[in-house]
């Protein structure tokens, strides 16, 4: 992480948070379900390769969703999400290691680890199929990358331009997700994504993130090239099963 590049405070506070946490002592070993593979499976079915995000609140949404994480994520299951991601940073987000190890049990499609983490024994909280990896917020893409890959994820590095699409490639990331929310100042531009995804390789498959709302969005992002889409706050701020059906069968 660039530690002289500026951030808004509530990234900052986030990431003090993050920086704050216990390493667990033992290494998690996982035998994690695909989640590139999932997304090519809901496309060769017909369905928009969506993640679908169980997001209880966020620094950028009003209100808490506080019905039970399995519930919410049974309901975007069976509206068709080709996989979840679920939330375990518990100050800012209200998620939890609970939540996702309940949620995993729960359901039969892959699931994401959605955090802020900043080196490899953040990775050893839980175990899950896949785990993000922030680019911009960690000092080494590549150890990441590979300390995943060691424990059994399938590492999701999340780039917001060209230079970080460029430091992922370089790590050996073939799962990329391309942010349209500058996590610098929490502004949204979907433009973001049409601008970096043509630097990325055809063997790359790519996630649009964040901004994504209306199926006109979800369009948009596909004629872009995304090979899938991860959409938290818009389905979490209607009924799970059909918002998550309305961006499905855009």
């Amino acid at each position: 992480m660039n530690a002289t590049e500026e951030f808004a405070p509530a990234v900052r506070s986030i990431l003090d948070a993050a920086a704050r946490r216990t390493v667990p002592d033992d290494r998690v070993s996982v035998d994690g379900a695909s989640l590139s593979d999932a997304l090519a499976a809901a496309d060769a079915d017909g369905r928009v390769p969506l993640i679908a995000e169980v997001k209880p609140t966020s620094p950028t949404t009003e209100g808490t969703r506080t019905e039970d994480p399995v519930d919410l994520a049974r309901a975007m299951v069976e509206g068709g999400a080709a996989a979840l991601s679920v939330l375990t940073e518990p100050e800012h987000f209200g998620g939890s290691v609970e939540n996702l190890e309940r949620v995993r049990e729960a359901v039969d499609v892959p699931v994401l680890r959605k955090d802020f983490l900043l080196e490899p024994g953040h990775l050893d909280a839980v175990e899950a199929d896949a785990a993000l990896v922030i680019a911009r917020f960690v000092d080494d893409v590549g150890e990441m990358v590979d300390a995943a890959r060691e424990r059994g994820f399938e590492p999701l590095v999340e780039v917001h331009s060209e230079a970080e699409l460029a430091t992922a490639l370089d790590a050996g990331a073939t799962l990329v997700g391309v942010n349209n929310r500058d996590l610098a100042e929490l502004t949204v531009d979907l433009g973001t994504f049409e601008r970096v995804a043509p630097e990325a390789p055809d063997d790359v498959t790519l996630v649009a993130e964040s901004g994504i709302s209306t199926p006109a969005d979800v369009r948009r992002m596909r004629a872009a090239g995304a090979d899938g889409l991860l959409v938290g706050s818009a389905i979490m701020a209607g009924e799970p099963r059909g918002s998550t059906e309305e961006l499905v069968y855009a």
